[in-house]
């Protein structure tokens, strides 16, 4: 039988919001050494990645077969994770089966990759639910599966499947970021009585060391993970109860969200690196306005007792996170939750996401 225990992991996507909590439970206790990508080794976001203990860094890009050839080799096990943000729809499904392919020749042993809900097959084929960055990962997703039942006895896969990080809500130049009004926390989005399938930055880590401490088990599993399907009205109640100040959630037509502050931003490609004259580029407005459709009718679902078993400590609910996060700025010097999302501090914090750090701007 095929061995995927692995030791050391190379990761690609180390630098997003997503790749340090998985990085640092990766080598959180030693168990596991890791080799992350960056383009820039002296970047807030890498120097940071190497203070969490066996962390090297390892200067290139993916979209280059010889940086991903040198990033596999030594390595035996993989956590890919491309920013779409950056290559566009297209660019991605062609870097991230090359990804794959490269890692089964260098002799990866788990392959692990960084999912989104293939949405559009999910709706039944639907253009209305049509999301770029979540189509890109999800059809790769499948073929991965697809191409491990063959491959199974040199490599294995595993996907794990994510969605809309619970950090965005109180975050700024993100899809749902709140307003305050008349000292009222306000979130204006165009999702009506429906809900979205929020997951926890931190337990993103740990269902991806998971995934890789249970090798044999996981392999062939597509592990979509979220902390609860969250409807923003219950948001805004649990704001106000945590926090003891109103918040209100508002829903607002597409025509009236794009009005607001991510109008800027409608016209562009959804990548940055993407050409907006190919017609296979997605705008902003309209990757996203797919997006909003997507949780507005109830098109994604999850195993919550899956989940359950698999990570017993798991963030159950919008509250418990909210509290949490409370506390947690409290003791590092960040504030409370109202105090953050007052836009005076709200637009001077870190950004969450790499591509408001990268301003849009920079190389694949």
């Amino acid at each position: 039988m095929t061995s995927y225990t692995t030791s050391r992991i190379f990761v690609v996507g180390g630098t997003g919001a997503q790749g340090l909590p998985v990085i640092n439970a990766l080598v959180g206790d030693g168990k596991y050494s890791v080799r992350a990508l960056s383009r820039d080794p002296h970047s807030r976001r890498a120097k940071a990645l190497t203070g969490l203990g066996d962390v090297s860094i390892f200067e290139g890009t993916f979209a280059d077969d010889g940086v991903l050839r040198e990033g596999f080799r030594g390595c035996d096990g993989a956590y890919i994770n491309l920013d779409g943000f950056n290559t566009g729809e297209k660019t991605e499904v062609y870097w991230a089966i090359r990804s794959y392919e490269i890692a089964i020749e260098e002799g990866i042993r788990f392959f692990v990759y960084g999912n989104l809900d293939y949405a559009l097959k999910k709706s039944g084929y639907d253009s209305r639910f049509r999301a770029g960055h979540y189509d890109g990962k999800g059809r790769i997703g499948e073929w991965i599966l697809a191409q491990n039942e063959a491959n199974k006895d040199r490599m294995g896969a595993a996907l794990l499947t994510t969605g809309p990080y619970m950090e965005m809500v109180i975050s700024a130049m993100t899809p749902m970021t709140p307003s305050v009004e008349d000292g009222v926390v306000v979130w204006k989005v165009p999702l009506g009585n429906g809900s979205v399938p929020h997951v926890a930055l931190d337990d993103c880590g740990y269902y991806a060391r998971w995934l890789f401490d249970n090798a044999e088990r996981a392999n062939g599993m597509n592990l979509e993970v979220a902390v609860e399907h969250i409807k923003y009205r219950d948001l805004a109640a649990a704001f106000e109860k945590v926090t003891g100040h109103p918040a209100r959630y508002i829903d607002t037509d597409l025509d009236t969200y794009w009005s607001g502050a991510l109008g800027m931003a409608a016209a562009l490609p959804a990548g940055y690196n993407a050409d907006i004259s190919d017609k296979s580029t997605m705008s902003f407005r309209d990757n996203f306005t797919g997006f909003w459709n997507i949780w507005k009718h109830g098109v994604v679902q999850r195993d919550y007792a899956l989940l359950d078993e698999i990570h017993p400590n798991r963030i159950r609910s919008v509250e418990q996170w909210l509290r949490r996060e409370d506390q947690l700025g409290k003791a590092h010097g960040k504030g409370s939750l109202w105090e953050r999302v007052q836009p005076e501090n709200l637009y001077k914090s870190t950004p969450l996401l790499k591509l408001t750090e990268d301003r849009r701007m920079g190389k694949l």
